[in-house]
Protein backbone atom coordinates (compact mmCIF):
# COMPACT_ATOMS: atom_id res chain seq x y z
CA UNK A 1 0.00 0.00 0.00
CA UNK A 2 1.67 3.28 -1.14
CA UNK A 3 2.21 6.01 1.44
CA UNK A 4 1.54 9.64 0.51
CA UNK A 5 2.73 12.74 2.34
CA UNK A 6 0.28 15.68 1.96
CA UNK A 7 1.70 19.15 2.64
CA UNK A 8 -1.01 21.86 2.68
CA UNK A 9 -1.43 24.89 4.95
CA UNK A 10 -5.20 25.19 4.34
CA UNK A 11 -6.84 22.97 7.07
CA UNK A 12 -10.04 22.18 5.11
CA UNK A 13 -8.10 21.18 1.97
CA UNK A 14 -5.69 19.10 4.07
CA UNK A 15 -8.56 17.21 5.74
CA UNK A 16 -10.37 16.70 2.43
CA UNK A 17 -7.30 15.25 0.70
CA UNK A 18 -6.43 13.10 3.71
CA UNK A 19 -9.95 11.63 3.88
CA UNK A 20 -10.33 10.93 0.15
CA UNK A 21 -6.87 9.43 -0.35
CA UNK A 22 -7.33 7.23 2.72
CA UNK A 23 -10.65 6.00 1.29
CA UNK A 24 -8.79 5.28 -1.96
CA UNK A 25 -6.59 2.84 -0.03
CA UNK A 26 -3.47 4.95 0.46
CA UNK A 27 -1.65 5.38 3.77
CA UNK A 28 -1.27 9.12 4.42
CA UNK A 29 0.82 11.50 6.50
CA UNK A 30 0.03 15.20 6.62
CA UNK A 31 1.83 18.44 7.45
CA UNK A 32 0.82 22.08 7.29
CA UNK A 33 4.35 23.44 6.74
CA UNK A 34 7.62 22.29 5.13
CA UNK A 35 9.74 21.77 8.28
CA UNK A 36 7.30 19.22 9.70
CA UNK A 37 7.07 17.51 6.29
CA UNK A 38 10.86 17.12 6.09
CA UNK A 39 10.88 15.57 9.56
CA UNK A 40 8.25 13.02 8.43
CA UNK A 41 10.33 12.24 5.35
CA UNK A 42 13.32 11.42 7.56
CA UNK A 43 11.26 9.11 9.77
CA UNK A 44 8.87 7.38 7.36
CA UNK A 45 9.04 5.64 3.99
CA UNK A 46 7.13 7.95 1.65
CA UNK A 47 6.18 6.86 -1.88
CA UNK A 48 4.85 10.22 -3.12
CA UNK A 49 4.70 13.82 -1.90
CA UNK A 50 1.68 16.02 -2.71
CA UNK A 51 2.45 19.60 -1.76
CA UNK A 52 1.12 23.11 -2.18
CA UNK A 53 3.55 25.45 -3.89
CA UNK A 54 2.81 28.30 -1.45
CA UNK A 55 3.72 27.31 2.10
CA UNK A 56 4.40 29.35 5.24
CA UNK A 57 8.04 29.66 6.22
CA UNK A 58 10.04 27.58 3.74
CA UNK A 59 8.40 28.03 0.34
CA UNK A 60 7.23 25.17 -1.87
CA UNK A 61 10.14 25.49 -4.32
CA UNK A 62 12.72 25.43 -1.53
CA UNK A 63 10.87 22.48 0.04
CA UNK A 64 10.99 20.61 -3.30
CA UNK A 65 14.76 21.13 -3.53
CA UNK A 66 15.19 19.84 0.03
CA UNK A 67 13.09 16.74 -0.79
CA UNK A 68 15.16 16.01 -3.90
CA UNK A 69 18.44 16.33 -1.98
CA UNK A 70 17.45 13.62 0.49
CA UNK A 71 14.88 11.56 -1.50
CA UNK A 72 15.91 12.01 -5.12
CA UNK A 73 13.69 9.22 -6.49
CA UNK A 74 10.50 10.17 -4.61
CA UNK A 75 7.91 11.72 -6.99
CA UNK A 76 6.57 15.16 -6.00
CA UNK A 77 3.26 16.60 -7.31
CA UNK A 78 2.71 20.33 -6.88
CA UNK A 79 -0.65 22.00 -6.23
CA UNK A 80 -0.64 25.57 -7.46
CA UNK A 81 -2.96 28.46 -8.27
CA UNK A 82 -3.18 29.77 -11.84
CA UNK A 83 -1.09 32.85 -11.06
CA UNK A 84 1.96 30.80 -10.12
CA UNK A 85 2.15 28.56 -13.21
CA UNK A 86 5.53 30.03 -14.17
CA UNK A 87 6.90 29.06 -10.76
CA UNK A 88 5.41 25.58 -11.22
CA UNK A 89 7.27 25.21 -14.53
CA UNK A 90 10.45 26.27 -12.74
CA UNK A 91 9.72 23.63 -10.10
CA UNK A 92 9.32 20.97 -12.83
CA UNK A 93 12.83 21.80 -14.00
CA UNK A 94 14.00 21.38 -10.39
CA UNK A 95 12.66 17.84 -10.24
CA UNK A 96 8.89 17.96 -9.63
CA UNK A 97 7.05 15.11 -11.35
CA UNK A 98 3.93 17.11 -12.28
CA UNK A 99 1.63 19.90 -11.12
CA UNK A 100 -2.11 20.47 -10.88
CA UNK A 101 -3.95 23.80 -10.98
CA UNK A 102 -6.30 24.84 -8.19
CA UNK A 103 -9.21 24.43 -8.05
CA UNK A 104 -9.09 20.79 -9.14
CA UNK A 105 -11.49 17.86 -8.85
CA UNK A 106 -10.68 14.98 -6.52
CA UNK A 107 -10.87 12.56 -9.47
CA UNK A 108 -8.25 14.64 -11.28
CA UNK A 109 -5.79 14.48 -8.37
CA UNK A 110 -6.44 10.74 -7.82
CA UNK A 111 -5.76 10.02 -11.49
CA UNK A 112 -2.54 12.04 -11.39
CA UNK A 113 -1.36 10.26 -8.23
CA UNK A 114 -2.06 6.83 -9.75
CA UNK A 115 -0.15 7.78 -12.88
CA UNK A 116 2.91 9.05 -10.97
CA UNK A 117 2.97 6.03 -8.66
CA UNK A 118 2.83 3.70 -11.67
CA UNK A 119 5.66 5.58 -13.37
CA UNK A 120 7.68 5.52 -10.14
CA UNK A 121 7.10 1.78 -9.72
CA UNK A 122 8.25 1.07 -13.28
CA UNK A 123 11.35 3.23 -12.81
CA UNK A 124 12.24 1.42 -9.60
CA UNK A 125 11.70 -1.97 -11.27
CA UNK A 126 13.89 -0.94 -14.20
CA UNK A 127 16.57 0.35 -11.85
CA UNK A 128 16.51 -2.93 -9.89
CA UNK A 129 16.68 -4.94 -13.11
CA UNK A 130 19.62 -2.86 -14.36
CA UNK A 131 21.42 -3.32 -11.06
CA UNK A 132 20.73 -7.07 -11.07
CA UNK A 133 21.87 -7.36 -14.69
CA UNK A 134 24.98 -5.31 -13.94
CA UNK A 135 25.85 -7.59 -11.03
CA UNK A 136 25.21 -10.70 -13.13
CA UNK A 137 27.42 -9.42 -15.96
CA UNK A 138 30.26 -8.28 -13.69
CA UNK A 139 33.31 -10.36 -14.61
CA UNK A 140 33.75 -11.22 -10.94
CA UNK A 141 30.24 -12.69 -10.80
CA UNK A 142 30.39 -14.89 -13.90
CA UNK A 143 30.70 -18.32 -12.36
CA UNK A 144 33.92 -20.00 -13.42
CA UNK A 145 36.97 -20.59 -11.26
CA UNK A 146 38.65 -23.19 -13.46
CA UNK A 147 41.85 -22.25 -15.26
CA UNK A 148 40.15 -22.43 -18.68
CA UNK A 149 37.32 -20.10 -17.68
CA UNK A 150 39.66 -17.66 -15.97
CA UNK A 151 41.66 -17.49 -19.19
CA UNK A 152 38.49 -16.76 -21.17
CA UNK A 153 37.30 -14.08 -18.71
CA UNK A 154 40.69 -12.37 -18.75
CA UNK A 155 40.47 -12.17 -22.55
CA UNK A 156 36.86 -10.92 -22.34
CA UNK A 157 37.90 -8.14 -19.97
CA UNK A 158 40.64 -7.01 -22.35
CA UNK A 159 38.51 -7.10 -25.50
CA UNK A 160 35.47 -5.40 -23.91
CA UNK A 161 37.21 -2.03 -23.77
CA UNK A 162 37.96 -2.12 -27.52
CA UNK A 163 35.66 -1.78 -30.50
CA UNK A 164 36.86 -5.00 -32.17
CA UNK A 165 34.57 -7.54 -33.76
CA UNK A 166 34.44 -10.69 -31.62
CA UNK A 167 33.73 -14.28 -32.65
CA UNK A 168 32.56 -16.59 -29.86
CA UNK A 169 32.99 -20.29 -30.51
CA UNK A 170 31.82 -23.24 -28.47
CA UNK A 171 29.19 -25.92 -28.12
CA UNK A 172 25.55 -25.12 -27.52
CA UNK A 173 24.85 -24.18 -23.90
CA UNK A 174 28.37 -23.09 -22.89
CA UNK A 175 27.33 -19.48 -22.20
CA UNK A 176 28.09 -17.55 -25.40
CA UNK A 177 25.03 -15.35 -24.85
CA UNK A 178 26.17 -14.40 -21.34
CA UNK A 179 29.70 -13.58 -22.53
CA UNK A 180 28.33 -11.41 -25.37
CA UNK A 181 26.19 -9.48 -22.87
CA UNK A 182 29.20 -9.06 -20.56
CA UNK A 183 31.38 -7.68 -23.37
CA UNK A 184 28.69 -5.11 -24.22
CA UNK A 185 28.06 -4.25 -20.55
CA UNK A 186 31.74 -3.46 -19.97
CA UNK A 187 32.30 -1.62 -23.26
CA UNK A 188 32.08 2.08 -24.07
CA UNK A 189 28.76 1.20 -25.73
CA UNK A 190 27.13 -0.01 -22.50
CA UNK A 191 24.58 2.82 -22.54
CA UNK A 192 23.60 1.91 -26.11
CA UNK A 193 21.32 -0.94 -27.20
CA UNK A 194 22.24 -4.62 -27.12
CA UNK A 195 20.36 -6.26 -29.99
CA UNK A 196 20.40 -10.04 -30.41
CA UNK A 197 19.28 -11.98 -33.46
CA UNK A 198 19.27 -15.78 -33.51
CA UNK A 199 19.98 -16.74 -37.09
CA UNK A 200 18.43 -20.20 -36.66
CA UNK A 201 15.14 -18.85 -35.31
CA UNK A 202 14.26 -16.80 -38.42
CA UNK A 203 13.23 -18.33 -41.76
CA UNK A 204 15.95 -17.99 -44.40
CA UNK A 205 13.81 -15.83 -46.68
CA UNK A 206 13.22 -13.31 -43.87
CA UNK A 207 16.78 -12.99 -42.54
CA UNK A 208 17.79 -10.11 -44.81
CA UNK A 209 14.72 -8.01 -43.97
CA UNK A 210 15.16 -8.74 -40.24
CA UNK A 211 18.80 -7.65 -40.35
CA UNK A 212 18.49 -4.58 -42.58
CA UNK A 213 14.78 -3.73 -42.58
CA UNK A 214 12.68 -2.84 -45.61
CA UNK A 215 10.95 0.09 -47.28
CA UNK A 216 7.21 0.44 -47.71
CA UNK A 217 6.14 -1.50 -50.82
CA UNK A 218 9.35 -3.55 -50.99
CA UNK A 219 7.25 -6.71 -51.32
CA UNK A 220 3.65 -7.88 -50.89
CA UNK A 221 2.26 -6.93 -47.44
CA UNK A 222 5.09 -4.44 -46.81
CA UNK A 223 2.59 -1.74 -45.89
CA UNK A 224 5.06 0.43 -43.99
CA UNK A 225 8.80 0.84 -43.47
CA UNK A 226 10.41 -1.58 -41.02
CA UNK A 227 13.63 -0.85 -39.13
CA UNK A 228 16.04 -3.81 -39.07
CA UNK A 229 18.20 -5.14 -36.23
CA UNK A 230 21.32 -3.54 -37.68
CA UNK A 231 19.73 -0.10 -37.46
CA UNK A 232 18.20 -0.79 -34.04
CA UNK A 233 21.71 -1.53 -32.72
CA UNK A 234 23.07 1.87 -33.79
CA UNK A 235 25.41 3.15 -31.08
CA UNK A 236 25.47 -0.24 -29.40
CA UNK A 237 26.15 -3.92 -30.06
CA UNK A 238 24.61 -6.38 -32.50
CA UNK A 239 24.91 -10.01 -31.36
CA UNK A 240 24.51 -12.50 -34.21
CA UNK A 241 23.97 -15.90 -32.60
CA UNK A 242 24.54 -19.03 -34.71
CA UNK A 243 25.88 -16.92 -37.58
CA UNK A 244 26.98 -20.06 -39.40
CA UNK A 245 23.36 -20.55 -40.47
CA UNK A 246 23.24 -17.38 -42.63
CA UNK A 247 22.77 -18.00 -46.36
CA UNK A 248 25.43 -16.77 -48.81
CA UNK A 249 23.56 -13.69 -50.15
CA UNK A 250 22.93 -12.44 -46.59
CA UNK A 251 26.56 -13.20 -45.64
CA UNK A 252 27.70 -10.96 -48.52
CA UNK A 253 25.46 -8.07 -47.42
CA UNK A 254 26.53 -8.48 -43.81
CA UNK A 255 30.21 -8.37 -44.80
CA UNK A 256 29.66 -5.13 -46.71
CA UNK A 257 27.69 -3.59 -43.84
CA UNK A 258 30.47 -4.39 -41.33
CA UNK A 259 33.26 -3.14 -43.60
CA UNK A 260 31.58 0.09 -44.83
CA UNK A 261 29.34 0.75 -41.79
CA UNK A 262 26.50 1.34 -44.25
CA UNK A 263 23.47 -0.67 -45.38
CA UNK A 264 20.46 -0.38 -47.65
CA UNK A 265 16.99 -1.46 -46.60
CA UNK A 266 15.27 -4.07 -48.73
CA UNK A 267 13.50 -2.24 -51.56
CA UNK A 268 15.47 0.94 -50.89
CA UNK A 269 18.12 2.80 -52.87
CA UNK A 270 19.62 5.12 -50.25
CA UNK A 271 22.47 3.98 -48.04
CA UNK A 272 22.18 4.50 -44.31
CA UNK A 273 25.17 5.04 -42.02
CA UNK A 274 25.34 2.95 -38.87
CA UNK A 275 27.71 2.67 -35.90
CA UNK A 276 27.52 -0.90 -34.62
CA UNK A 277 29.88 -3.31 -32.92
CA UNK A 278 29.31 -6.88 -34.07
CA UNK A 279 29.69 -9.93 -31.84
CA UNK A 280 29.05 -13.24 -33.59
CA UNK A 281 28.71 -16.75 -32.19
CA UNK A 282 28.54 -20.25 -33.59
CA UNK A 283 28.62 -23.81 -32.33
CA UNK A 284 30.09 -24.83 -35.67
CA UNK A 285 33.79 -24.68 -36.56
CA UNK A 286 33.54 -21.65 -38.87
CA UNK A 287 37.18 -21.89 -39.92
CA UNK A 288 36.58 -25.44 -41.15
CA UNK A 289 33.32 -24.30 -42.80
CA UNK A 290 35.18 -21.46 -44.55
CA UNK A 291 37.81 -23.86 -45.89
CA UNK A 292 35.16 -26.30 -47.13
CA UNK A 293 33.18 -23.55 -48.86
CA UNK A 294 30.17 -23.75 -46.52
CA UNK A 295 30.83 -20.23 -45.15
CA UNK A 296 32.31 -17.17 -46.86
CA UNK A 297 36.06 -17.03 -46.01
CA UNK A 298 36.14 -13.22 -46.28
CA UNK A 299 33.30 -12.87 -43.75
CA UNK A 300 34.97 -15.39 -41.44
CA UNK A 301 38.25 -13.43 -41.43
CA UNK A 302 36.34 -10.16 -40.90
CA UNK A 303 34.51 -11.63 -37.89
CA UNK A 304 37.55 -13.45 -36.51
CA UNK A 305 39.38 -10.31 -35.33
CA UNK A 306 39.21 -11.59 -31.75
CA UNK A 307 38.23 -15.23 -31.31
CA UNK A 308 37.16 -16.70 -27.97
CA UNK A 309 36.73 -20.45 -27.55
CA UNK A 310 34.41 -21.20 -24.63
CA UNK A 311 35.17 -24.59 -23.07
CA UNK A 312 32.43 -27.21 -22.64
CA UNK A 313 31.45 -28.06 -19.08
CA UNK A 314 33.16 -31.46 -19.22
CA UNK A 315 36.49 -29.62 -19.68
CA UNK A 316 35.94 -27.41 -16.64
CA UNK A 317 34.71 -29.91 -14.07
CA UNK A 318 36.21 -27.86 -11.23
CA UNK A 319 33.38 -25.38 -11.88
CA UNK A 320 30.56 -27.92 -11.49
CA UNK A 321 30.22 -27.69 -7.67
CA UNK A 322 30.36 -23.88 -7.84
CA UNK A 323 27.79 -23.73 -10.66
CA UNK A 324 25.58 -26.21 -8.82
CA UNK A 325 25.62 -24.12 -5.68
CA UNK A 326 24.96 -20.94 -7.71
CA UNK A 327 21.95 -22.42 -9.54
CA UNK A 328 20.50 -23.96 -6.37
CA UNK A 329 20.38 -20.49 -4.78
CA UNK A 330 19.24 -18.74 -7.97
CA UNK A 331 16.36 -21.12 -8.75
CA UNK A 332 15.19 -21.14 -5.12
CA UNK A 333 15.04 -17.34 -5.24
CA UNK A 334 13.21 -17.32 -8.60
CA UNK A 335 10.55 -19.75 -7.33
CA UNK A 336 10.36 -18.33 -3.77
CA UNK A 337 11.34 -21.57 -2.05
CA UNK A 338 14.15 -22.60 0.30
CA UNK A 339 17.37 -23.71 -1.45
CA UNK A 340 17.72 -27.47 -1.78
CA UNK A 341 20.72 -29.40 -0.53
CA UNK A 342 22.41 -32.09 -2.62
CA UNK A 343 23.55 -35.53 -1.52
CA UNK A 344 27.19 -36.53 -2.09
CA UNK A 345 26.02 -39.23 -4.52
CA UNK A 346 24.36 -36.61 -6.72
CA UNK A 347 27.47 -34.41 -6.68
CA UNK A 348 29.55 -37.44 -7.61
CA UNK A 349 27.18 -38.19 -10.49
CA UNK A 350 27.32 -34.57 -11.67
CA UNK A 351 31.13 -34.64 -11.58
CA UNK A 352 31.26 -37.74 -13.79
CA UNK A 353 28.34 -36.92 -16.13
CA UNK A 354 29.32 -35.72 -19.64
CA UNK A 355 26.86 -32.76 -19.79
CA UNK A 356 26.13 -32.76 -23.53
CA UNK A 357 23.96 -29.65 -23.02
CA UNK A 358 26.70 -27.95 -20.98
CA UNK A 359 25.88 -25.19 -18.46
CA UNK A 360 22.38 -24.72 -19.87
CA UNK A 361 21.59 -28.38 -19.19
CA UNK A 362 22.87 -28.08 -15.62
CA UNK A 363 20.82 -24.93 -14.99
CA UNK A 364 17.62 -26.45 -16.39
CA UNK A 365 18.14 -29.66 -14.42
CA UNK A 366 18.65 -27.75 -11.15
CA UNK A 367 15.47 -25.74 -11.82
CA UNK A 368 13.51 -28.96 -12.39
CA UNK A 369 14.90 -30.51 -9.20
CA UNK A 370 14.18 -27.34 -7.21
CA UNK A 371 10.53 -27.48 -8.27
CA UNK A 372 9.86 -31.22 -8.25
CA UNK A 373 12.16 -32.82 -5.68
CA UNK A 374 9.96 -33.88 -2.70
CA UNK A 375 12.83 -33.69 -0.19
CA UNK A 376 15.03 -30.92 1.19
CA UNK A 377 18.06 -32.92 0.00
CA UNK A 378 18.15 -33.96 -3.65
CA UNK A 379 18.90 -37.69 -3.93
CA UNK A 380 20.11 -39.76 -6.87
CA UNK A 381 16.60 -41.19 -7.38
CA UNK A 382 15.27 -37.66 -7.89
CA UNK A 383 17.24 -37.26 -11.12
CA UNK A 384 15.33 -37.86 -14.38
CA UNK A 385 15.56 -41.48 -15.50
CA UNK A 386 16.98 -40.51 -18.88
CA UNK A 387 19.96 -38.82 -17.24
CA UNK A 388 20.40 -41.27 -14.39
CA UNK A 389 20.56 -44.31 -16.65
CA UNK A 390 22.66 -42.71 -19.38
CA UNK A 391 25.64 -44.87 -20.35
CA UNK A 392 28.56 -42.47 -19.97
CA UNK A 393 30.89 -44.92 -21.65
CA UNK A 394 28.67 -44.94 -24.76
CA UNK A 395 28.49 -41.13 -24.66
CA UNK A 396 32.29 -40.86 -24.49
CA UNK A 397 32.61 -43.34 -27.36
CA UNK A 398 30.25 -41.28 -29.51
CA UNK A 399 32.18 -38.08 -28.80
CA UNK A 400 35.45 -39.76 -29.82
CA UNK A 401 33.93 -41.20 -33.00
CA UNK A 402 32.45 -37.79 -33.93
CA UNK A 403 35.89 -36.24 -33.55
CA UNK A 404 34.72 -33.84 -30.82
CA UNK A 405 37.02 -35.34 -28.19
CA UNK A 406 40.51 -36.90 -28.34
CA UNK A 407 40.72 -40.58 -27.46
CA UNK A 408 43.32 -39.92 -24.75
CA UNK A 409 41.01 -37.43 -23.01
CA UNK A 410 38.07 -39.87 -23.10
CA UNK A 411 40.25 -42.65 -21.68
CA UNK A 412 41.44 -40.37 -18.87
CA UNK A 413 37.87 -39.39 -18.02
CA UNK A 414 36.68 -43.00 -17.93
CA UNK A 415 39.67 -44.01 -15.80
CA UNK A 416 39.11 -41.10 -13.43
CA UNK A 417 35.45 -42.05 -12.96
CA UNK A 418 36.30 -45.69 -12.21
CA UNK A 419 39.06 -44.77 -9.72
CA UNK A 420 36.86 -42.24 -7.90
CA UNK A 421 34.03 -44.77 -7.56
CA UNK A 422 36.45 -47.43 -6.27
CA UNK A 423 37.88 -45.02 -3.68
CA UNK A 424 34.42 -44.03 -2.48
CA UNK A 425 33.31 -47.65 -2.32
CA UNK A 426 36.30 -48.53 -0.10
CA UNK A 427 36.12 -45.43 2.11
CA UNK A 428 39.17 -43.89 0.36
CA UNK A 429 41.35 -46.84 1.39
CA UNK A 430 43.88 -46.94 -1.45
CA UNK A 431 45.03 -50.51 -0.78
CA UNK A 432 41.45 -51.85 -0.91
CA UNK A 433 40.65 -49.70 -3.94
CA UNK A 434 43.72 -51.01 -5.78
CA UNK A 435 42.69 -54.58 -4.95
CA UNK A 436 39.15 -53.88 -6.19
CA UNK A 437 40.56 -52.54 -9.46
CA UNK A 438 42.97 -55.46 -9.84
CA UNK A 439 46.10 -53.35 -9.68
CA UNK A 440 48.81 -52.43 -7.17
CA UNK A 441 48.66 -49.51 -4.73
CA UNK A 442 51.78 -48.01 -6.35
CA UNK A 443 50.17 -47.97 -9.81
CA UNK A 444 46.94 -46.62 -8.34
CA UNK A 445 48.81 -43.76 -6.67
CA UNK A 446 50.62 -43.01 -9.94
CA UNK A 447 47.30 -42.88 -11.84
CA UNK A 448 45.75 -40.71 -9.11
CA UNK A 449 48.60 -38.20 -9.34
CA UNK A 450 48.41 -38.15 -13.14
CA UNK A 451 44.64 -37.57 -13.07
CA UNK A 452 44.89 -35.12 -10.13
CA UNK A 453 42.68 -37.21 -7.85
CA UNK A 454 43.07 -36.64 -4.12
CA UNK A 455 40.88 -37.37 -1.13
CA UNK A 456 40.96 -33.68 -0.12
CA UNK A 457 39.79 -32.52 -3.56
CA UNK A 458 36.99 -35.06 -3.68
CA UNK A 459 35.85 -34.22 -0.16
CA UNK A 460 35.84 -30.47 -0.85
CA UNK A 461 33.83 -30.97 -4.05
CA UNK A 462 31.27 -33.06 -2.18
CA UNK A 463 30.84 -30.70 0.73
CA UNK A 464 30.72 -27.40 -1.18
CA UNK A 465 27.12 -27.93 -2.25
CA UNK A 466 25.90 -30.25 0.51
CA UNK A 467 26.60 -27.91 3.41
Amino acid sequence: MPTILIVEDEPKMLRLLNLNLSEEGYATHSASEAETALKILRQEKIDLVLTDLKLPGMGGLEFLQAVKRSNANTPVILMTAYGTVETAVEAMKAGASDYVLKPFSLEEIKLLIRKELDVHRLREENRSLREALGQRLDFRNIVGRSAKMQEVLAMVERVAATNSTVLLAGESGVGKDLIAHAIHHHSRRASGPFIKINCTAIPENLLESELFGYEKGAFTNAYQKKVGHFELAHGGTLFLDEIGELNFPTQAKLLRAIETETFTRLGGIEESKVDVRVIAASNRDLEKSAKSGEFRPDLFYRLNVVSLQLPPLRERRDDIPILLDHFLRLKAQEHSVSPKMVSPEVVDFFMSYTWPGNVRELENLVERLTILSPRETIMLQDLPVGIRTQDNVSALKEEVLKGSRPLSEAVDEFEREVIVKALEKTGFNQTKAASLLGTSRRILRYRMEKLKISEDNLASNLTKVSE
